[in-house]
């Protein structure tokens, strides 16, 4: 009687709705446009507080099926690989050699806030572990998975609190990222350069105007699936040898390995990288899975773990904060592109890949394109993050 639960359809149908919510707020808002915030984040935010104001008045509990949620990001990243050209792979080696070392880096100083912050407040060090990678870098996923060692150290709820530092996480990392870009992009007078296609989504300029056929678009989806298909018995192949990734690794691959063969070897053929067919169903992707993502989000689950969880949050906010402006930032290249990487590293270090992408994506529909940030950041964050994070996350809590 006192719980509300929409099937993947409604979901679905939902989330589009909340989407054009936060769009035509976005669109009027010149202070939403200006700190680059993400539509979705912006309708996302308002149909959580909006179902959680309805909780506390009626008790009512609603919950989603998101299971279309999670293709959406299979399409999103195989989308990404499409767009990956051999050339910016060529160019992206040295940044994304220098933004592995600070990722790696980060994961080590993210523990160090999290267990002297617990320690600080007189708990467990191990709670700062969990509130360290555990939920913020490694996500949902990873908090879920460690939540029962940590249990067994004496941290009561560790489940609980895990996913609550997560699903915070991903809301802060929403919303900084637009405002350190457009500090960065200020100080130092940065602009992309606008003869560039998106790698993701379309510029607000001009985004009207182009035509393109039907025929086009769904030859995109039809190669899209293909590679998906591709994608799918390479993470069988890796199963089958004892190694365990997302779907969406594989089909990234996927996509890559076609965008850099095929049109090689079949020069004659339109191949649809950086084409507006492949970028709106980026952007349609991307932004569909942050929406469903933010307004699913029951946050009368994370309102009783308030008080010492937001000190520890907001101490690992400006942990972030101080490390993208006066590390990461400098070292990137005091450019365009470590202006975008900024802005998409304080979605990832404190939420997601999908929000790093989706604040990177604000930023370069405003300002113009970054194709080598949407190159480098999801290869970090796929291949390298968790393996590592899995490793320091043990050594921590041995320590």
């Amino acid at each position: 009687m006192n719980l509300i639960s929409f099937d993947s359809f409604m979901s679905y149908t939902l989330g589009i709705l909340v989407f054009f919510i936060g769009f035509v707020l976005t669109k009027q808002s010149k202070f939403l446009r200006d700190f680059n915030i993400p539509e979705p984040v912006t309708g996302g935010l308002i149909a959580a507080s909006i179902i959680y104001v309805l909780y506390l008045l009626s008790g009512i509990e609603v919950e989603f099926d998101m299971s279309t949620r999670d293709r959406l990001l299979v399409y999103f990243f195989t989308a990404i690989g499409l767009n990956a050209q051999l050339t910016d792979l060529i160019k992206g080696g040295k940044p994304l050699a220098i933004l592995l070392v600070l990722t790696l880096s980060y994961i080590i100083i993210q523990n160090v806030i999290g267990i002297s912050g617990a320690m600080a407040l007189g708990l467990p060090s191990q709670l700062g572990v969990l509130t360290g990678s555990a939920a913020l870098i490694g996500g949902h996923g990873t908090a879920i998975a460690w939540a029962p060692d940590i249990a067994k150290l004496g941290v009561e709820n560790a489940l609980e609190i895990g996913v609550a530092a997560a699903t915070l996480g991903l809301v802060i990392a929403s919303l900084i990222g637009g405002p350190i870009a457009k500090y960065l992009l200020n100080k130092h007078n940065l602009r992309g350069d606008n003869t560039a296609e998106p790698m993701v989504g379309v510029s607000y300029d001009n985004s009207d105007n182009e035509q393109f056929s039907h025929l086009n678009f769904m030859a995109v989806i039809l190669l899209l699936h293909v590679c998906i298909i591709v994608g799918w018995f390479l993470n069988q192949w890796f199963v089958s040898l004892g190694i365990k990734l997302p779907l969406f690794v594989t089909c990234l691959l996927s996509g890559i390995a076609a965008s850099n063969t095929i049109p090689r070897l079949f020069p004659s053929l339109q191949w649809p990288a950086r084409t507006r067919s492949l970028a709106i169903i980026s952007d349609f992707s991307l932004s569909l899975f942050l929406t469903m993502s933010l307004m699913s989000m029951q946050l009368w689950t994370i309102a009783n773990l308030a008080g010492p969880l937001l000190l520890l949050l907001l101490a690992q906010t400006i942990g972030a904060m101080i490390f993208i402006l006066f590390v990461l930032f400098p070292l990137m290249g005091r450019n365009y592109q470590s202006a975008v990487l900024s802005a998409g590293f304080g979605g990832f270090a404190l939420g997601a890949t999908p929000t790093a992408i989706a604040n990177m994506t604000a930023v370069t529909k405003a300002h113009g394109p970054a194709p080598m940030a949407f190159i480098i950041l999801p290869l970090i964050a796929a291949f390298f993050v968790d393996i590592t994070n899995a490793f320091v996350i043990r050594f921590a809590l041995a320590f």
